[in-house]
Parts: structure tokens; sequence; C-alpha cells
């Protein structure tokens, strides 16, 4: 009586869409991390490229100030100079092969290949960058993401077990029944014994239990605070993900910002300064060790430049992506019941190995 069956339905189906919620999730926490990781590893592959062309420069550049010094147009501070920045360009040049080694290694692990080569990959940093609108996305994220999806469901499941423990005070109808064989003798209508048995009966019980102490007021006030709890934690999620949102829109604000400044201003101007420089050399009014700082300074804007275009990729794609990060992150363990209501929960006690951690007072005492 009063729906109680419905309602404990009621309770799992709002788990299963809270884990089905939590599941998308994780979903997207590995979606995310394989994209920024490979726009992190196109970025690297880019300075790479970079640190490679400005090394064959300045060997060249070594055997340019050779070769000026020896025909007395550059001294030999200059020649050394230019070595010490060859050196220099070297050793940028290895780190950079370093940190794209790396990142290669963290995009095989998130997608599970862990073994995989390095191979040069598709794509360009600078084609459709995105263009993000805040207002926009700030709906769509407290809409549709998995996270609050997941405690929306927390919600209604909180609902339901406040129902369930309710409709616990209303008493359950119950019928019985049974087959017996009775071996006690027959009477007359005149009191006198028959010989004959009673042999087979039937019998029907129909009744119910009065809760005239137990009004299951504990279990409601329980219910009542869990709900509370989790419409709390919805209010708490929502607040979270908007300052979130702030925060990526901040940085994506200032890359994009980044970039067009470096598009529009910063890459012309360096380029123009190393191709006056460098006329001006050949030219001879101007020293070779201003060509090689303008040219320094070209390649290092450079390198800001895709830095840059990085960061816009990836902030574009943690928002675009529910703000969601962590794909080798252990996913969100919940508890269970089993039994009368008690909860058994899954710990973690190393990666991929779980401890069934029983409530107090263990397994034992529990009420049917």
């Amino acid at each position: 009586m009063g729906g109680k069956l419905r309602k404990s339905q009621r309770i799992f189906e709002q788990e299963i869409a809270q884990a089905e919620a939590e599941a998308q999730a994780q979903k997207q926490r590995v979606l995310n991390t394989v994209r920024m990781l490979y726009y992190e590893a196109l970025g690297a592959q880019h300075l790479v490229d970079l640190r490679r062309e400005l090394a064959k420069i300045a060997r060249e550049a070594v055997q340019i100030t050779a070769e000026l010094m020896n025909v007395g147009q550059a001294d030999r501070p200059d020649h050394l100079e230019a070595e010490i920045e060859a050196q220099q360009v070297e050793l940028e040049l290895e780190s950079a092969e370093n940190a794209r080694q790396e990142v290669w290694q963290l995009l095989a692990a998130v997608v599970g290949m862990p073994s995989m080569e390095p191979v040069r990959l598709a794509g360009n940093l600078e084609e459709e960058l995105p263009a993000l609108d805040q207002a926009a996305l700030l709906a769509t994220l407290l809409r549709d993401s998995p996270e609050i999806q997941s405690a929306r469901a927390g919600v209604e499941r909180a609902q339901a077990v406040l129902a369930r423990a309710r409709a616990e005070r209303i008493p359950d109808l119950f019928l019985r029944g049974g087959i017996g064989y009775s071996t006690e003798t027959l009477e007359l209508r005149n009191g006198g014994p028959d010989n004959r048995v009673t042999g087979p009966e039937a019998s029907v019980q129909v009744g119910l239990n009065l809760p005239i102490f137990n009004r299951n007021q504990g279990a409601i006030a329980a219910a009542q605070a869990e709900l509370a709890i989790a419409e709390r934690e919805l209010q708490r999620l929502e607040l979270a993900l908007r300052s979130r949102l702030a925060s990526a829109f901040r940085q994506y604000n200032t890359a994009w910002r980044t970039v067009q400044r470096y598009q529009q201003q910063v890459l012309p101007g360096a380029r123009r300064a190393y191709e006056l420089y460098l006329a001006s050399f050949r030219q001879m009014a101007a020293a070779y060790p201003q060509v090689l700082i303008s040219q320094r300074t070209m390649f290092q804007v450079q390198d800001d430049y895709v830095n840059a275009l990085v960061e816009l990729r990836q902030t574009a794609i943690q928002i675009q992506g529910f703000l969601l990060s962590g794909g080798l992150d252990a996913p969100r363990v919940r508890p269970f019941e089993i039994g009368g209501g008690e909860e058994t929960t899954l710990v973690p006690l190393v990666p991929g190995v779980f401890h069934v951690k029983e409530p107090a007072g263990g397994r034992e005492g529990r009420q049917p």
C-alpha cells in the first residue's frame, strides 16, 4: 500500500540516471584531454621546427662572421658572440625536442597506446580559431553539463527517498493462505463421536500491521536532511561552474587578444625589423650582431605566438567541453546500498583495486 514498490523503483531510476551522467562526464574528460594534448603536441612540433630553423641560421651566422673577420669587417668578439648564440640555440632545440617527446608520451597514454611511436601531426593551429560567447556558453553549461545532470539526478533521488520514507508509515496489507491436513476426528451434531478424521483443510488470513508508535520519523528526518544536502550541492555546483567559467574565459580572452595582436602587429613588426637590419648590413650600414639580435627577437616572437595559439585552443576546448579535464584521473566512486538501506562504499586502495568498506558494526546485526 502507498505505492512503495513504485517509489523504490523511482529511487533506482535516479541512481541509474546519476551513474549515466557521471559516465558521460568521464567520457568528456577523456575527450577533452585528448584534444588538448593534440594541440599541445602540435604546438610542440611547431616549436621544434622553429628551433631547427633558428639553429640552421645560427650555424650559418658563425660561418659568416668568421668570413667577415678574415676580411676585417668583423671583430673577434662578434665571432664569439655568434658561436655562443649557436650553442644556446642548439640547447633550446634539444629542450624543444624533449618537450615534444614528453607531450607525445602523455597523448599516447591517454589514448591507451603507450607504445605508439611519434609521428608528424597534421593540422594547423591558425585554422578556424574559435570565437566563443560567454553568455551562451554559460547557459549551455548550466543546462547540459554532466556534473549538473548528476547533481539534479541526486536531488530527484533524494526526493524519491523522502517519498519512500513517508510511504513507509502506511501499513502493508498482507494476505496469507495455506493448505494442511488434520488428523482430528469429527464430532456429530448431537455431540457424539465420529470415527472419521477432518482430513485436508485450507486457511486464509487478511490483515495489516498498525504502526501505532513507530511513524518512521527517523528515516523521514534523515531523508529530509539528504534532500537538503542534495539541493545545496546543486546550488554549490552551479556557483562553482560560474566561477570556473569566468576564470577560463579570462584565460581565453587573454589568449585571443594576444593572438590577434601578434597576427596584426607584433609578428609583422619583428619581421620588418629583421629585414631592415639585414638590408642595412648588406649595405655596410649596420653591424652583424644587430642582425643577430633582430633575428633572435623575430624567432622569440614566433615562439610566443605558437604558445598563445596552443593556450587559446586548449582553453576553448575546456570551455566547450563543460570545463572537464583529467582524462586519466580515477572516476568518482559512488556508494551503493546493500540490504536494509545501509551503505557499503568502494574505497580505492591502489589504482584498479578496490576494497569493500563495511559500515560501522559490519554485516552482523542488520535488520531484515
